[in-house]
């Protein structure tokens, strides 16, 4: 490698290494693609009393429609009965009806997260004991099956558009202007533009039935396309195809009058023109995914939609400008091949490229992970590890490109080489008018039709001649090779990146990981410090029916805040005449331990510092007494400290 590019590269690796290290070392809580945090009841437990209803929490909001969760007896009929409605915060719930018989019930969902992407599991519960059931307990296959292979097929062509739209138009207008006269490139980059609308109106279509159903008979149903230009990702994608038609006079004027004017004033002020119209509509482009997507949501999304549309535009510019400089150094006309001054420019524009991706990245996977064992833990982790690796890949080919450019553009080496092509072309000259000499004098006349045959054989002589010499020279034909193999690499890349944008975070699924492993421990839904108790409850008497909540912060040795929530089948607060509460180690035979918490508002009672002696397995009960006979005791035992 020549010794000019050993220092760039040295700076790379230092860079990535520094900004590593202390991004990950000072990882904070983020979340994106919704996961399951909880439930009540929860997954596995078996309750005494059938619930009156099933709630569920998420690491963040989602959405949902009627179907979104569904409740099914051991023998797969539906029990519940409306629609989820929020219930706090991101816990949802949905009711039962009354009277559930005995036996393991099975808890489906199917919500759409807040970057944009279809969640689905399922689990069980069991009311009195477990039993037989024929709901197999796998969930709903979210964003699975044919539409969901679709609608990734559509993702990657959207990106593959973008890439060579984007980069394409920046490397005729930042390297090789003369290139927006050349066909075979002027046929990419309106490509480009095609693919990018063709996919955009793919994934609009298609949207509907990935989210929900999942049916391709779903695909062209109106009314859920009128539901999907309600949400966020529907008004991105109807902003990308608004943004397109800016794109396509932006493609218009580079390809058509650009090329018509002569070099000057006029021409200076066109290129400075269509260069900020072109970064303007690039980064609209690119927000369109921004906004929808892993960096709308989570932590810093203020920061994290700008660094990713940096990143867009650098990949765009890098991976788009290199199909540019494959297709200028392979379907070029011989009378306009590409500079060599062209390709330089390219590997400072490609090489600033690389600087942005590395900064902008390493803030991207911090975001995602946020540890160093999510990267081999997690299947996202594990995905970006594969994308390090083809990105160490790519720039290691980018660098044997680089030392083929220099070498293309050595002026001695250069030098010797014109001398070389102009003798050659003299003799080949000198042999076609001996050609075209003899063809004339047998003939006798000058006939009009065959003297312009003869000037086509001249030019295509010429021609051919031309890219003989071109193709001819060791440097371009290794820098052909080259940047041929970093063109291969790249479309694997692409494909890793879209998986990528489809893959839940690493640092969401250990976070729900580690939500689902306490909740198992200890039958609650507790998350992020502060335990939560649902308990309903039936006195038996009028209006004995309802709900107590129960939230204990920070649930650990010690002094706690308690509040008790008692509320309706419907969910409206109401009061009791009475509330006590008791905690009881059994295992160490401590407790009762008596708590009588004040009456704040209608429903809400709570007590400050409420001692926990020790941290164990706490049986929680709670008595309700909803008039002078009618009360009832229930209880759940929670891990406290």
């Amino acid at each position: 490698m020549n010794r000019t590019i050993t220092p760039r590269l040295r700076i790379l690796v230092l860079l990535f290494i520094a900004v590593t290290g202390a991004l990950l070392a000072g990882a904070g809580p983020a979340s994106a693609h919704a996961a399951l945090t909880g439930s009540d009841p929860a997954q596995g437990v078996v309750v005494d009393k059938a619930p009156t209803q099933v709630s569920l929490t998420f690491s963040e909001k989602v959405a949902m429609n009627d179907d979104s969760v569904r409740v099914l007896d051991p023998k797969g009929r539906p029990v519940q009965t409306g629609s989820p409605a929020g219930v706090s915060g991101t816990t949802y719930a949905v009711q039962l009806k009354s009277g559930l018989a005995k036996g393991t019930y099975t808890v489906t969902y199917q919500v759409v997260s807040a970057d944009s992407h279809p969640v689905a599991g399922a689990f069980t519960f069991s009311v009195g004991a477990p039993s037989q059931t024929v709901v197999s307990g796998a969930g709903p296959s979210a964003g699975g099956g044919v539409v969901g292979g679709l609608y990734a097929f559509g993702r990657y062509v959207s990106y593959a558009g973008f890439i060579v739209l984007a980069g394409g138009a920046a490397f005729v207008l930042a390297c090789w202007q003369r290139g927006a006269g050349v066909r075979p490139l002027q046929r990419l980059v309106v490509g480009g533009w095609v693919a990018l609308t063709a996919a955009t109106l793919w994934l609009l279509l298609l949207r509907g039935s990935y989210t929900g159903s999942g049916k391709v008979a779903d695909v062209f149903d109106l009314d859920l396309l009128g539901q999907v230009l309600q949400t966020k990702t529907g008004a991105a994608l109807v902003s990308r195809l608004l943004l397109l038609a800016a794109a396509a006079l932006f493609v218009a004027v580079l390809f058509g009058a650009y090329t018509r004017r002569e070099e000057g004033q006029e021409k200076r002020d066109l290129t400075f023109g269509l260069a900020v119209g072109g970064v303007v509509v690039a980064a609209g482009l690119a927000a369109s995914w921004a906004m929808a997507e892993h960096a709308s949501t989570g932590l810093q999304p203020g920061l994290a939609m700008p660094v990713d549309v940096v990143h867009l535009l650098a990949v765009a510019a890098w991976l788009g400008g290199l199909t540019a400089l494959l297709t200028a150094l392979y379907r070029s006309p011989a009378e306009t091949p590409v500079e060599a001054a062209a390709v330089q420019r390219f590997s400072r524009v490609a090489f600033g490229s690389v600087l942005a991706l590395v900064v902008t990245g390493v803030y991207q996977s911090w975001r995602q992970l946020g540890s160093w064992p999510a990267f081999t833990e997690t299947r996202y982790g594990q995905l970006l590890l594969v994308k390090i690796a083809l990105v160490a890949v790519l720039v290691g080919i980018a660098g044997v490109s680089r030392r083929w450019t220099a070498r293309l553009t050595d002026p001695v080496a250069r030098a010797g080489k014109a001398r070389k092509s102009q003798a050659q072309a003299r003799k080949e000259q000198v042999a076609a008018s001996q050609t075209a000499g003899g063809k004339s004098g047998g003939s006798g006349a000058a006939d009009s039709g065959r003297a312009a045959q003869l000037a086509r054989q001249r030019a295509a002589v010429a021609a051919a001649r031309e890219k003989r010499l071109r193709d001819a020279d060791p440097n371009r034909f290794g820098l052909r090779r080259s940047v041929l193999a970093e063109a291969g690499v790249a479309v694997v890349l692409l494909a890793v990146t879209t998986a990528l944008t489809q893959t839940e975070p690493g640092r969401t699924e250990l976070d729900a990981k580690a939500a689902t492993s306490a909740s198992a421990g200890s039958g609650t839904s507790a998350t992020s410090g502060a335990l939560t108790l649902d308990m309903p409850f039936d006195t038996g008497g009028t209006d004995g029916k309802g709900v107590v909540s129960i939230d204990l912060d920070p649930a650990r040795v010690g002094g706690n805040e308690m509040h008790v929530y008692v509320q309706r089948p419907n969910g409206r607060a109401f009061d009791v005449p009475e509330v006590k509460l008791s905690f009881t180690l059994e295992a160490k035979k401590i407790g009762p331990l008596p708590v009588n918490p004040d009456h704040i508002a209608t429903g809400h009672w709570s007590a400050n510092g409420v001692q926990i002696p020790m941290a164990g397995d706490w049986k929680i009960a709670v008595t309700v007494r909803t008039s002078d006979i009618d009360q009832v005791t229930v209880s759940k035992n929670a891990q406290i400290g």
